[in-house]
């Protein structure tokens, strides 16, 4: 089987179920370009392309491992999402250095021996975009543990890492980032601090935002909320959560969930802009009852929120903070903003 399978699906061509899709946010609005029959039916095992694989660039249709493999078995790997985006220097890779420590630091936890540096695996990262002459791209590094033994143990398994890199655009849809999204609370629990290590992006703790996202799609929603043990507020499948009140920036505290690189920029672009910024426990109808909402993710960038539970969050579109931070964000990874240019590693 390929290394990468198929992936969350987008939701403008949600009857494909396949993240092929390019996006125009150059001088205006965004605009979805349509794909040709062929594209639509395109497996990500079968694509043209290199994937850095243990060290090596190889043909993507080669990137492959065996079935008995201890990761696909027990779900103890651990993986990065990155963004690449076209600016006027070239393309370059947004926060290229945080995903890749978050990455080694989930290996850490998980006592996974990882045999590259830093230093290579940012490394690899960018040969990877450059090699497949990518202009604005999804990054995936995965690091997972081998074949030699299976049963429940790791211990003597061989540590595999991998970097693939193809094109995607916005993960919850061109509409969802200038109109807003609507949103259903999960019936499933997010994850308690001992029992899933929150700190670590691990495949295993997916399978909690599947059944999330699945049960929202199913219900036609286009994205899940899901809260903590104690009934409060915790994050989307794949996503932080923000909402705005009064003009004060509140969001979860990290008990529960990912420390996500895309809500660290959104937090400190917030503080520039003198907005508060409060991390505390967030009550559900605290979010119906919000002026406005949004989630933020590398794949998801700066989705707003107009409803929740078919409740109309403030005036049921995007809100001008949430407006101002996306628009800031999208001036950060377009390379626009000089003070935040080493944010940005450009592909050679």
């Amino acid at each position: 089987m390929t290394v990468f399978g198929r992936l969350a699906a987008c939701r403008i061509c949600i009857e494909i179920r396949v993240p092929v899709h390019t996006w125009n946010r150059a001088g205006g609005p965004f605009k979805h370009v349509h794909h040709t029959r062929q594209e639509k039916r395109m497996s990500m095992a079968d694509r043209d392309g290199k994937i850095w694989m243990d060290g090596k660039l190889i043909d993507w249709r080669d990137a492959n491992i065996h079935v008995l493999t201890h990761t696909l078995h027990y779900g103890m790997g651990v993986f990065e999402g990155v963004r690449a985006y076209k600016t006027g220097s070239g393309t370059s890779i947004f926060r290229l250095k945080d995903h890749t420590k978050r990455l080694l630091n989930s290996a850490k936890i998980f006592q996974m021996e990882v045999p590259f540096d830093h230093a290579t695996l940012e490394a690899a990262q960018l040969e990877v975009v450059g090699v497949n002459k990518l202009e604005s791209c999804y990054i995936r590094p995965i690091i997972w543990v081998g074949s030699e033994r299976l049963g429940v143990s790791a211990k003597g398994n061989t540590i595999h890492v991998a970097i693939a890199a193809w094109p995607w655009g916005a993960y919850l849809g061109d509409d969802g980032i200038a109109k807003g999204i609507r949103v259903k609370t999960s019936s499933f629990t997010r994850h308690h601090v001992n029992v899933s290590m929150v700190r670590a992006k691990a495949s295993g703790w997916y399978v909690n935002s599947i059944l999330a996202n699945q049960e929202a799609i199913t219900d036609g929603y286009d994205e899940a909320l899901l809260l903590d043990v104690d009934g409060y507020v915790s994050e989307g499948s794949g996503e932080n959560f923000f909402l705005v009140n009064n003009g004060k920036l509140y969001t979860p505290d990290l008990a529960s969930c990912l420390d996500g690189i895309t809500r660290d920029t959104v937090i400190t672009l917030a503080r520039d802009f003198g907005i508060p910024v409060i991390e505390k426990r967030i009550t559900r109808d605290e979010v119906y009852t919000c002026d406005e909402a949004f989630f933020t993710g590398t794949a998801a960038e700066v989705t707003p929120i107009r409803e929740l539970d078919n409740r109309t969050i403030g005036e049921g579109k995007r809100g001008p903070i949430t407006e101002k931070l996306q628009s800031a964000f999208f001036d950060i990874v377009s390379g626009k903003n000089e003070k935040y240019a080493d944010w940005l590693s450009t592909v050679k």
